[in-house]
């Protein structure tokens, strides 16, 4: 029984980590193909890559410019 709850567990962790892997790679590529300065984008791939689930939340959030949306 508890070996079935932490393969689960398991399991999750790993669907979750799948999900912000690719939510963090659609924002970096919808990033490069925007219209923001280049300090811009940096800045933004920077803090995705170092916070990932965190960074794409904000930038999803408050980062996009409504032209690039």
């Amino acid at each position: 029984m508890f070996q079935l709850l932490a393969y689960t567990f398991q399991i999750g962790h790993g669907l979750l980590g799948l999900v912000i892997f690719v939510l963090d790679v659609v924002a970096i590529v919808g990033l490069l193909r925007g219209s923001a300065s280049t300090v811009h984008k940096v800045l933004w791939i920077v803090l995705i890559l170092f916070f990932p689930f965190v960074g794409v939340l904000l930038y999803y959030v408050i980062g996009r410019s409504p032209r690039d949306a």
